[in-house]
């Protein structure tokens, strides 16, 4: 094969084939008035060092020419020198095969003008946009001479643009058109560089930190204050069944300590911390937690509402008036007109008479009680410490294993006995002379309690002297001399030990008792001769 594919053979190359007659690149220069394309060099084909201008004649005769249609043309008329006469299928006088002339390809942008060969030829490199043609090996450029300081290295990759290194770049007219502006290699190489710090960087900075919190969280001790305090006093409201944790979140949430792990730890370690009860407490911020478990077991700290068993109601509506510092008779006024929407059991309701529809339902307790509460939330609270209780005893199915008929009554009677014992060992004897004197075979008293501390309810007193004449001139219900059985409702509000003494009462057969010291000292009998002599006693003193 020779150079662009072109065999030796006998084989006519078709007319469309871009290389058809061309002559070689050392063919002979063209005939005046001749234009050919390739550079000018003639495209007939040699044969045995022949070329299409050195071929004879043959006696001076001109083979007739035609054009692309197979029509005959006159050499003279087109100015352009003759070339053999072509036969169709057949061979010409040169032993070469003739070919029959083609029409243009549709498909072909160069073969919409057909032009003899021979003749002269449209320029297809003569646009701007062009390719330069191919040049013979012989013709081609010499490589220009490298200025001096050229650097072969820069051959292996893209070169930078001049002016690219100190920011000014190689205007686009003199890069050559149709070529992309390359970018620097530094510049790629830097971005990449840059992204690997960052992610190798965030991602060491990721693990240092979970590993800190790991360590802080297994092994380093919890955050904690140093001291007893930066002097700020701060009021801390503790609900009811808080425990560790949550008294702790509460006590974070006010500043008082640093973590909730620290006052857990601080109340586990202290033998007395389990004991914590709910609360108002006055304590300080920035404490240790350690400190501030050590205040919140000291009464000083407690800022809470206390209820003493036996108080009557008109005493907590004043306790309560003066810690949320409204008017007096505020929340007795709220009591009279709200106790049914203060969440009275159904069995406390609709007695009449009653003094005060509440009395025996503000159930003695500490109560956690802020500014900002209404009169009304306290009650409900006191309302649902007394349900609790009350529930929990059975009041309302132990009634009739004590001769009662309600739990109605069986709390009326605890709160006679917290009325009239004056110690915890009196509750129970004391409980056991109500029952024996209402009972109705009771021929002693004939079913009269005869309790001074009735008439004083009644009264609002808490006299130990009066006289007789006084107490049988009033028919009042609430005097147990002149009525018999039960008063119509609780005399105050009883707590834990007169409940259970209500619930379990002695059998001894006591009737009759006696505050001979007239303060502390009960004293009890069985008869009323013993009575007397007790009476006696107490006259004495």
């Amino acid at each position: 094969m020779t150079e662009y594919g072109r065999g030796p053979g006998t084989e006519p190359w078709h007319p469309e084939d871009p290389l058809y007659g061309d002559a070689g690149w050392g063919a002979q220069a063209p005939h005046a008035g001749q234009q050919y394309p390739y550079g000018g060099q003639p495209q007939h084909p040699q044969y045995d060092g022949w070329s299409q201008d050195q071929q004879p004649h043959y006696g001076g005769q001109q083979y007739p020419q035609y054009d692309g249609q197979g029509q005959h043309f006159d050499p003279q008329q087109t100015g352009q020198h003759p070339h053999p006469q072509q036969h169709q299928g057949g061979w010409d006088a040169t032993g070469t095969h003739g070919h029959v002339p083609y029409a243009a390809d549709p498909g072909d942008p160069y073969g919409q003008h057909p032009v003899a060969y021979g003749a002269e030829q449209p320029d297809l490199y003569g646009t701007e946009d062009a390719y330069p043609p191919p040049q013979p090996p012989g013709h081609r450029d010499p490589e220009p001479a490298h200025e001096p300081g050229w650097d072969p290295r820069g051959d292996d990759e893209h070169p930078t643009p001049p002016g690219d290194d100190d920011g000014t770049a190689e205007p686009a007219e003199r890069r050559g058109k149709g070529r992309k502006p390359v970018k620097s290699k530094k510049g790629r190489t830097g971005c990449a560089l840059m992204v690997v710090v960052l992610v190798f960087g965030g991602g060491l900075g990721g693990v240092a930190y979970f590993g800190y919190q790991f360590y802080k969280n297994r092994f380093a001790p919890a955050p904690d204050y140093a001291g007893s305090g930066n002097g700020e006093a701060v009021t801390v409201e503790i609900p009811k069944g808080a425990v560790g944790a949550d008294i702790g979140r509460k006590l974070k949430e006010a500043g008082v300590v640093e973590s909730v792990d620290a006052f857990v730890s601080a109340q586990l370690a202290n033998p007395k911390g389990k004991s914590l009860q709910d609360g108002v407490y006055t304590l300080q911020k920035h404490m240790s937690a350690a400190s501030a478990v050590e205040l919140m077991l000291s009464p000083k700290s407690r800022n809470n509402l206390i209820i003493a068993e036996g108080t009557r109601n008109a005493a907590v509506y004043a306790l309560i008036d003066k810690r949320l510092k409204v008017a007096n008779g505020t929340t007795q006024k709220v009591a009279a007109k709200e106790y049914k929407s203060l969440g009275l059991p159904t069995w406390a309701l609709n007695h009449p008479g009653l003094k005060d529809p509440l009395e025996g339902f503000l159930f003695p307790s500490s109560y956690a009680v802020g500014k900002d509460q209404k009169p009304k939330d306290v009650l409900k609270a006191m309302v649902g410490r007394a349900n609790d209780k009350y529930t929990a005893l059975g009041l309302d199915r132990k009634a009739s294993d004590v001769g009662l008929e309600s739990p109605w009554q069986l709390l009326t009677a605890a709160s006679l006995v917290q009325a009239e014992g004056k110690t915890h060992e009196d509750f129970r004897k004391m409980a056991e002379v109500i029952y024996n004197r209402l009972k109705p075979d009771n021929t002693e008293t004939n079913r009269l309690l005869q309790f001074d501390s009735t008439y004083n309810y009644l009264k609002g007193a808490s006299n130990i002297h009066i006289s007789e004449a006084e107490i049988n001139a009033d028919r009042n219900p609430y005097n147990t001399y002149t009525n018999k059985g039960l008063p119509p409702g609780p005399i105050g509000n009883p707590g834990d030990e007169a409940l259970n003494a209500a619930l379990s009462p002695t059998h001894d057969g006591w009737m009759y008792f006696v505050a001979t010291d007239g303060m502390n000292k009960t004293e009890f009998a069985k008869t009323y001769k013993e009575f007397q002599a007790l009476k006696d006693k107490f006259n004495a003193n």
